[in-house]
């Protein structure tokens, strides 16, 4: 891509290190990251969406079954170097605050994070690569009532993030965050340090990264991007499967694996 922004993102790290249990039994031997959505695994069309996009540093933190996923990766993309695996042996006794900070490391430039279960579609990532910059730009969409496992957001009227939680009651309630997260260089400075800091605390293991989102809105560092009217799906459910096959099911023939 060409005319890139300073604070252009260089890398994207997705969190699929959990085996995805509410999916059982498909998720019994096989990580959620590898179900087939429309004869393609879940981790191929997030990759397959960044490598589209121009971001072609992409880091995969995977736990269980790790060496399916390295596997499926280097047969489906044996020429790109630059993606690549990093294991978390913790998935089994820590959220996903615990993978963040596995690859904390990686954390020194723009990026993108997005969660293992989130698919988008084809026309949703370059609004979020082009929005103005900032240090952490939560994607959120809008819909008329939200249910228990929405992680929910509440904004600003000027659009800021002022909280995300699942607990968010009806009236505090705006938008969701969709997972997926752009941060700027700062950004993702700020994001690391406190990652450290909070998992200085043994009982922050069982934390999400969106708490510490949260926290950092609460101090006024975090803007919202809506992807309103932009295709994407969370698979947390069997039914979340055939909404997302539903969905993405015509750009299967012409997904692009190519820089």
């Amino acid at each position: 891509m060409t005319g890139k922004m300073s604070n252009f993102p260089t890398k994207a790290i997705i969190l699929s290190a959990g085996q995805g249990r509410r999916l059982l039994p498909l998720t019994e031997e096989t990580p959620k990251c590898l179900l087939s959505v429309a004869g393609k695994p879940i981790i191929a069309w997030q990759i397959d969406a960044l490598l589209a996009n121009g971001i072609q540093e992409i880091v995969i933190v995977a736990g269980f079954q790790v060496d399916k996923v390295e596997r499926v990766l280097a047969e489906r993309y044996p020429e790109h170097a630059a993606i690549r695996v990093v294991f978390n042996p913790f998935y089994e006794v820590a959220d996903n605050l615990a993978s963040c900070w596995i690859v904390r490391e990686e954390m020194d430039a723009g990026f993108l994070l997005l969660n293992g279960d989130t698919l988008l579609g084809d026309n949703l990532l370059p609004g979020v690569l082009h929005v103005p910059d900032a240090l952490i730009t939560l994607c959120i969409d809008f819909k008329t009532a939200f249910d228990d496992d929405d992680m929910k957001v509440q904004l600003s009227l000027q659009g800021a993030v002022k909280q995300v939680s699942k607990r968010l009651s009806a009236e505090e309630t705006d938008a969701e965050s969709i997972g997926l997260i752009r941060f700027s260089e700062q950004g993702a400075h700020l994001f690391r340090r406190t990652i450290e800091q909070t998992l200085r605390y043994p009982e922050k293991l069982q934390s999400w990264y969106l708490a510490i989102i949260s926290n950092l809105a609460q101090q006024g560092m975090v803007t919202s991007h809506s992807v309103a009217g932009n295709r994407w799906c969370e698979i947390d459910f069997i039914q979340d499967l055939k909404k997302a096959e539903s969905y993405f099911v015509a750009e299967a023939a012409d997904t692009v694996t190519e820089p």
